[in-house]
């Protein structure tokens, strides 16, 4: 009789070429066999009928705030709420405090994750007007998803702004380079218009379809010259993504779940909840980013999950902070997305696991398939359930979602195959891994 140390029964697996209800074997923490394993045994078996099997979910795009303040966030927390949420693995972004630019701070982190991550961490190395020279070197290190650039609202000595650095940054290495795409010129000529107190739907106004679209078009101008693969972070304008049509033999798409679901209204119901960079703009913007997923110009949907104080959120506008959580959300309102027909959950895997393998570079992950990692995020369709603030994790303790009533729901999380998340109740020790990409050593 054949064995393994695991056997999820009878779900329906989401695999690269549809959905098939089938078993999945695991052995040593991949994928070793799909179909009919009726006649197998393993230590470890999960009864998958009447749920839907994905390959673990991954969001490329979190601010964990590790090193920074612990009140607010931290490394355990942040990949704990990940978990729970249904995810397996993160790419964490480099603007903390101190900020990840340097292979010591890099070699640091790496360690760090150790014992404290719940699921996979994928690292980012910010560039900086310091660093431009060792971005070659530092972008091959092990568990560097990428380069990431502040090409306007940066934190910190995390800004690059300017035609000549950025074609600098982008003649060091050879890697997809990550941007924030909005124009710090605009931004700082515009900035004198607006006085505290101001209400906040004018952050959108402020940071207009101009400062995106002006961003964007100067970098794809940049990566064309120089030839460099570009991947544009939370692009949140219809400008952007009819422009970027035009450059896909270059450049990857990046939206954001906030993009998919909130529209200007938000400035009025949830306040400084309501602020993040680049902003949450009008309708047309949304169907635009949803237009753009269907057609295939989208390549990978994130959370940016942001998190700040209460205190820091309730500041008068535009002295609140700007950033909003996201990872323990993004999972339950992508698969309430699904449920609303907006998008299949095959289109949904492809921009939450395939899409980020491919344009990171991810190995071992993005879908199905033999000798793959045996990650997976298992998810009840039917499930219905609200968002609410108690659910949580985050120091931080709140999220712009409570109260959003969610059709499909992610009930367990397993990685390298073993159980680690089932119905709320996280399972075991940490046991996230730094995750390996195709580019970099190690």
């Amino acid at each position: 009789m054949t064995s393994y140390d695991l056997i999820l029964r009878g779900g329906a697996c989401v695999l690269p070429w549809g959905v098939e209800t089938t078993d999945v074997g695991v052995r040593e923490g991949r994928i070793a066999a799909l179909g009919d394993l009726r006649t197998a045994h393993a230590a470890n078996e999960v009864d998958c009928r009447g749920l839907h099997v994905l390959p673990g979910l991954i969001d490329a795009h979190v601010h964990l705030r590790d090193p920074g303040d612990p009140a607010v966030e931290d490394l355990s927390h942040g990949t704990r709420g990940a978990l729970l949420g249904g995810l397996t693995a993160v790419f964490d972004m480099p603007n903390t405090a101190p900020s990840i630019t340097d292979r010591e701070r890099l070699d640091w982190k790496r360690g760090y994750l150790d014992g404290r991550a719940w699921v996979d961490v994928g690292i980012y190395v910010g560039a900086s007007m310091r660093n431009i020279g060792e971005l070659a070197s530092l972008e091959l290190q092990p568990n560097v998803c990428a380069v990431k650039v502040f090409a306007g609202s940066s934190t910190g000595d995390l800004l690059v702004a300017d035609d000549a650095s950025l074609e600098a940054v982008m003649r060091s290495g050879r890697r997809r380079i990550c941007y924030h795409s909005e124009d710090e010129y605009r931004l700082q000529e515009r900035k004198p218009q607006f006085t505290s107190g101001m209400p906040h739907r004018n952050h959108m106004v402020w940071r207009d379809v101009e400062c995106a679209f002006l961003g964007t078009r100067r970098l794809m101008a940049l990566a064309r010259r120089t030839g460099r693969p570009a991947h544009i972070l939370h692009v949140s304008t219809a400008e952007e993504l009819d422009h970027l049509r035009d450059f896909r033999d270059l450049c990857t798409v990046e939206v954001l779940l906030n993009h998919l679901t909130q529209t200007d209204e938000a400035y009025d119901r949830l306040g400084g909840y309501a602020v993040m960079n680049p902003p949450i703009r009008d309708e047309r913007h949304m169907r635009a980013a949803w237009a753009a997923v269907a057609d295939g110009t989208v390549d990978v949907v994130g959370s940016d999950h942001a998190p700040h104080s209460r205190a820091a959120k309730e500041r008068p506008w535009p002295d609140c902070a700007a950033g909003l959580t996201g990872v323990q959300t993004i999972v339950p309102l992508m698969l309430d997305h699904v449920s609303a027909g907006r998008l299949s959950l095959s289109r949904l895997v492809d921009l939450m696991c395939a899409g980020p393998a491919r344009v990171y570079g991810a190995t071992g992950k993005g879908r199905l398939a033999a000798g793959y990692d045996a990650d997976f995020t298992i998810v009840d369709m039917k499930k219905q359930r609200t968002i609410e603030e108690s659910w949580i994790v985050s120091p931080c303790g709140w999220t712009p979602f409570a109260g959003h009533a969610c059709t499909g729901w992610p009930v367990m999380a397993i990685l390298r195959g073993e159980v680690a998340m089932r119905e709320d109740e996280v399972i075991g020790a940490p046991r996230g891994q730094a995750v390996r990409f195709a580019e970099a050593r190690g």
